[in-house]
């Protein structure tokens, strides 16, 4: 009799899936989420989760960074590859902060689960240490670094406006986009 073929584990894509349970958790529960309720949402026992990660701590910090990732990936995947011009990271950014704000959905879930994430000292270290790495990187992309804290701030209040609004009309979104990325094509500051 022929026997069952054994399942190959795959630790990576495992550990994705904690990750993904743990953030589904936390949108759903917030900060109080517990290792059991992460544990249900993947469907494994809490020591299958505490074998890839040992405490709560490690795991949301293991979140953040894959949020992070996430959002570093976005980011690079709408940098046109024709434009080589003083901005061209600020406009990716711009193009992957507003480029899904449609229903808004995905976005409250992200900030939720953002949300959660910082009422964890760690975490919280580590965002600042992201943030610092863009700051940086916007440093170095050739614009004015006020228009350029103006430009990402103010896409970053279009995103926000999702979560009091609801969906946003997809046509004042694109204007809002356009306009942000029109001021990006200027290297020096925004007022003289």
């Amino acid at each position: 009799m022929p026997s069952e073929p054994r399942r190959v584990r795959d630790p990576a894509r495992t550990r994705l899936a904690l990750l993904e349970a743990a953030s589904r958790a936390l949108v759903e529960h917030g900060p109080r989420a517990s290792l059991d309720v992460v544990a249900a949402e993947a469907g494994v026992s809490k020591g299958g989760l505490l074998h890839h990660f040992p405490n709560r701590e490690a795991l949301m910090l293991a979140l953040s960074e894959h949020v992070a990732e996430r959002w570093a990936v976005l980011v690079d995947a709408h940098l046109d590859p024709d434009d080589h011009e003083p901005g061209r990271l600020v406009r990716a950014y711009v193009r992957a902060t507003l480029h899904d704000l449609a229903d808004g959905a995905a976005f409250r879930e992200e900030a939720t689960v953002m949300a959660a994430l910082n009422t964890f000292p760690e975490v919280v270290a580590d965002a600042q240490q992201h943030s610092q790495r863009w700051r940086d990187a916007f440093a170095e992309d050739g614009l004015d670094p006020e228009r350029t804290a103006v430009l990402t701030r103010a896409a970053d209040g279009v995103a926000l406006a999702t979560l009091f609004e609801g969906r946003l009309d997809p046509a004042e979104v694109a204007r809002m986009r356009d306009t942000l990325l029109a001021l990006s094509r200027e290297p020096g500051p925004l007022v003289r």
